[in-house]
């Protein structure tokens, strides 16, 4: 049984997503919502062994630790301070409230303005290491949210007017992934609770494709630094001598 029914013939023809959602949510979900759930998986799946949570796959299939071992670990790193899911759960949870003040009348860039003095950003805009003014996921969801004929909902709306706020306060933070990624499935009906645990696999995709081309290399030949490769302008050698 799952969530009170029969999963070999209630929900045999769900596919994973379809049945991971309903697991986390207790609804059911349109095929146009769940190909849009899909592609926010999809679209940052990045197989980069550069990538912090993907490193950590590399390192392990370098070191021939388990497969199982090196994914586990490469998704518990997701759960960084600056990337991954610590920013998007912040994210989720300011646009409710962001969202609650300016239906119950406030002026968004009040919201905007105390939300900086108490804590100094808002996550979800501006990018660590910003290469595109634009995060390049963001055309291809919403692209892909057209193809499946999904209006952009209030909580989406609310994240663009965001980024507008933002920039007409001076400051250059464009929108990023975190904020837009939160707001699709807040505009499904999921908490931000819920948006948090949908998105956990969202990255693991990548991840085997880096502990596999790792494994296939000579052991511990992943991430090699030659100590000739380092520019030292610090103190030379020195002696060290027992008092």
């Amino acid at each position: 049984m799952f969530r009170g029914h029969d999963l070999h013939a209630d929900l045999k023809d769900m596919d994973w997503i379809e049945l991971y959602t309903f697991g986390i949510t207790g609804r059911r979900f349109s095929p146009q919502q769940i190909s849009v759930l899909h592609a926010l998986w999809t679209y940052t799946s990045y197989p980069d062994p550069r990538l912090w949570n993907n490193r950590v796959a590399a390192l392990a299939g370098s070191a021939r630790s388990t497969g199982a071992l090196g994914i586990a670990a490469a998704i518990a790193v997701s759960e960084a301070s600056i990337y991954g899911w610590q920013p998007e759960i912040a994210a989720a949870d300011f646009l409710v409230r962001a969202y609650n003040r300016t239906q119950a009348g406030e002026a968004l860039q009040v919201v905007l303005t105390q939300e900086l003095q108490q804590h100094r950003r808002i996550l979800g805009y501006g990018r660590p290491v910003a290469t595109l003014q634009v995060d390049e996921r963001i055309p291809a969801i919403l692209a892909h949210m057209g193809r499946e004929q999904i209006e952009q909902g209030p909580y989406l709306q609310l994240a663009f007017d965001i980024e507008r706020g933002l920039l007409q306060m001076g400051r250059q933070l464009p929108i990023n992934y975190a904020a837009v990624v939160v707001a699709i499935p807040l505009d499904m009906g999921l908490s931000p609770r819920e948006c948090y645990l949908f998105l956990q696999p969202s990255f693991m995709a990548g991840m085997p494709p880096c502990y596999m081309e790792a494994s296939e290399r000579p052991e511990g030949a992943t991430f090699p630094l030659r100590c000739t490769q380092l520019c030292y302008e610090g103190p030379g050698r020195r002696r060290w001598q027992q008092e």
